[in-house]
Parts: structure tokens; C-alpha cells; sequence
């Protein structure tokens, strides 16, 4: 065998290998570093990249403009890094041991869903470490590989690379899926500059019959099989959307204010899916049926050291405190008034406005003309204060609501 250079700051030398046994130990590496899954993917990705250009012109990415600017980069992954000859993928389980993240127990205050990914440390800069590690093994067998690691903050195809790769297949829910781990996991991406053999893709998928994630979707965001419109999307509304949630689709969310597991929750596939292995995945305090009403009255500074180090911390606090007020409006009753007069002195605007959708919808469903006429008085009194032409409007709407409400019989439940 050629013998190539001294590794610096080694004191053997390293000798050349095959793509084939290179391959082979960017994957052994992976695992080591605790990844659960590895592929080699070549850098080409045409025929994902004319469905991803489909979804852009049909409007599904919505206000997410960072997936839209150049689309042509993500053609192929020599237009990322152009030292790119191939791409070892992998995947790390995240889900964690069941524990409580749905409705309070009755009496008690209402309570919200956070996503499970984000209950535990931001994923980003940890995956990318580890790739980094299993780039410096690679360097110490061939020292003039170099390498470009991504998790979710390239323009990369992460999953249709995956499935390139072959460690999984794209679901009808438009996620990642594989037959041990399910969808709970998270996708990292390393460039390589030297061509390795790839992994046979996984062309066919396993879904069947089964459209359970289809039907299950409360605002019908899976519009085709594979497709998703993202504009309809609970996670796309509780992360991504900057500005009002659209108004049609509020009643819809129920009480998640950090994304949406349903379409995982739903899924075959997942319900034996392992738990994480990584402890920096499991479950924060606060994460697991957070009690709404001290959330919508968290100042930003508390917002910030509650969420510090999570993936909530995305929303934003104004984005957040939107999330909170919708789902109080749908799981809240009249021990939440209190709390949405608060937020709708709150100076973020999207608080105050949709805490104003918040005491709408509650109105709407008190029952007792004595409720009704509380939430009037606390619109009202805020109406002749606001100086907010968006908020005002949320307000008039909402004192529609409620007054209608005025009119059906009073069931003097108190």
C-alpha cells in the first residue's frame, strides 16, 4: 500500500484505504459517536429537488423565506460546499420515557403540549459536535479528507438525502421513517471531500394502507400523501410564523403552543419506537403540561431563562405568548380571565391581540350571562385604551363573539 504523509501530532503513520473501507468506518464512527443510523449518500439530488420546487411554487412553505431563496442550491450538494464528492447522513433517536404532556386534571388550570424533540437541550450545535468528532477520526486514517457538517441550518434536502442514503423513507406525514427507530429522531448531515460508495436508497416506502396521520391532522395540513401545506401546520404556526396566527385555524390548535406530535403520535411505526439514549434529550423542568396561565404572564426575561437552551426559544417571546393566549382560548374557562386581562395590557401586540381572540372564545362558552358580561367589560375597558389598529380589530371581533354569545340561553352555571 502507498503510504501517505505523518499524521500531525501522531506518531504513526496512516495508510490509504478504499472508499469501500472508508465508508465503512465514517458509519462504525457514527454509531460510536451515538448515532443511531448511517448512510453514504452521493451529492446529487435531482429528482427530490423538482417535488421540492412543486412544493415552493404551490405557496406550501409559507412566509419561511429562507426555503425558497435559491432554490436552485439545493439540486445538488456540490452547490452547499463545492469540494463535495459524497455525504454520510445520520440519524439520533430523541424520544424520551413517557411522561404527563397533555390536558391538567379537571380543577386545575389548563395546561399546554410542547413538542417532545424540544423538551430537552437544542440538538444543533450538540449533532454537530459529534460529526465533527467522527471527521477528525476520519482525518487520523486519511489526512487530506475535510468535511462541511449541516443540521437543519443549510439548504440541504436532509430528508430526501436520507432516503438517498437509505437509513429510512419518506412517510405520508412528509417525515423521515425507518422500522426500528420510527420517526423520533433528529438528521445530521457531513460533506465529504472524497467520493464514497453509496448506500442503496430506499426507494419503497412502508406506510401501506395506512393514513392514520392523514385523517388524524386536526387543520387538514397533510394535503396529499408525502405532501404538507406547511401554512397549515401547528408547528409551522407555533415556530415559524411570525405575526397573527390566521384566525380560521386558531380553534385548531388546541393547546399546543411548541409544535405538533400528532402525525408522530398516530404513526404505526412509532409505537414502539426506542426511547432516547442520549440524557442531553431527556425532558427539562416545565416542558411536560406547563401550566398556561404562568406562562402568559412570563416578562421576557423570564421567558428567556425558562427557555434558555431549548429549540421553544425559536417562537420567540411575542410568537410564544401568541401560542399561550390561543391555547388558553381553547382549553380555558373563566378562571383565565384573569390572566388574559393581564396579557392584554401586555406591550407585545400579538399577546394583547390574541388574548383578546382568547376571551372571544371563552365568551362564546360560559354559559352565564354573568361571564358573558365580565368579558365585555374587560374588552370594552381595553378597546378605549388601545392604540393598535390590528389589535382593535381582534377586540371588536371578539366583542361580537361574545355578545352573540349574549343571546343563547343562560344555563346559570356559575
Amino acid at each position: 500500500m502507498t503510504l501517505l504523509p505523518l499524521i500531525p501530532g501522531e506518531n504513526r503513520f496512516a495508510e490509504a484505504v478504499s472508499g469501500r473501507e472508508m465508508a465503512r468506518a465514517a458509519k462504525e464512527s457514527a454509531r460510536r459517536h451515538g448515532f443511531d443510523l448511517a448512510g453514504i449518500a452521493p451529492p446529487d439530488l435531482h429528482s427530490a429537488h423538482g417535488r421540492y420546487l412543486e412544493w415552493i411554487e404551490r405557496g406550501y412553505a409559507g412566509k419561511m423565506a429562507y426555503l425558497t431563496r435559491r432554490p436552485e442550491v439545493r439540486k445538488d450538494l456540490r452547490h452547499v460546499w463545492p469540494e463535495t464528492r459524497s455525504a454520510l447522513v445520520v440519524a439520533m433517536r430523541y424520544r424520551p420515557i413517557d411522561g404527563p404532556n397533555g390536558n391538567a386534571p379537571p380543577g386545575e388550570s389548563p395546561s399546554g403540549k410542547i413538542a417532545i424533540y424540544a423538551h430537552g437541550g437544542d440538538y444543533h450545535k450538540f449533532m454537530k459536535k459529534r460529526l465533527i468528532r467522527v471527521l477528525r477520526e476520519l482525518k487520523e486514517i486519511d489526512p487530506s479528507i475535510e468535511g462541511r457538517t449541516y443540521v437543519d441550518t443549510g439548504p440541504i434536502l436532509e430528508r430526501d438525502l436520507a432516503v438517498r442514503s437509505g437509513i429510512g423513507w419518506a412517510g405520508k406525514n412528509s417525515l423521515l421513517l425507518n422500522r426500528e427507530l420510527g420517526s423520533y429522531f433528529f438528521i445530521g448531515t457531513l460533506l465529504l471531500n472524497r467520493p464514497l460508495p453509496a448506500d442503496p436508497p430506499m426507494e419503497r416506502g412502508h406506510c401501506g394502507t395506512c393514513t392514520q396521520c392523514i385523517v388524524e391532522c386536526p387543520t387538514n395540513a397533510i394535503v396529499a400523501p408525502g405532501v404538507v401545506d406547511s401554512r397549515r401546520c401547528i408547528s409551522y404556526l407555533t415556530i415559524e410564523l411570525r405575526g397573527p396566527m390566521p384566525r380560521e385555524l386558531r380553534a385548531l390548535t388546541g393547546n399546543h403552543i411548541f409544535g405538533c406530535d400528532i402525525c408522530q403520535e398516530v404513526c404505526p411505526w412509532n409505537d414502539d419506537a426506542p426511547f432516547a439514549a442520549e440524557p442531553r434529550f431527556a425532558p427539562r423542568a416545565g416542558t411536560q403540561a406547563p401550566n398556561l396561565h404562568e406562562l402568559i404572564l412570563l416578562n421576557e426575561r423570564e421567558f428567556k431563562n425558562r427557555f434558555q437552551g431549548t429549540p421553544v426559544m425559536r417562537a420567540r417571546y411575542g410568537g410564544f405568548l401568541r401560542n399561550v393566549a390561543v391555547a388558553i382560548g381553547n382549553t380555558g374557562d373563566r378562571a383565565s380571565l384573569y390572566p388574559l386581562s393581564r396579557a392584554l395590557q401586555h406591550p407585545e401586540p400579538l399577546a394583547r391581540g390574541h388574548a383578546a381572540w382568547a376571551l372571544g372564545r371563552i365568551g362564546t362558552r360560559t354559559g352565564t350571562r354573568t361571564g358573558i358580561e365580565r368579558i365585555r367589560r374587560i374588552l370594552e375597558a381595553r378597546l378605549y385604551l388601545e392604540n393598535d389598529e390590528w389589535v382593535c380589530e381582534e377586540i371588536e371581533l371578539a366583542l361580537g363573539e361574545t355578545m352573540s354569545a349574549w343571546s343563547q340561553p343562560d344555563n346559570g352555571v356559575e
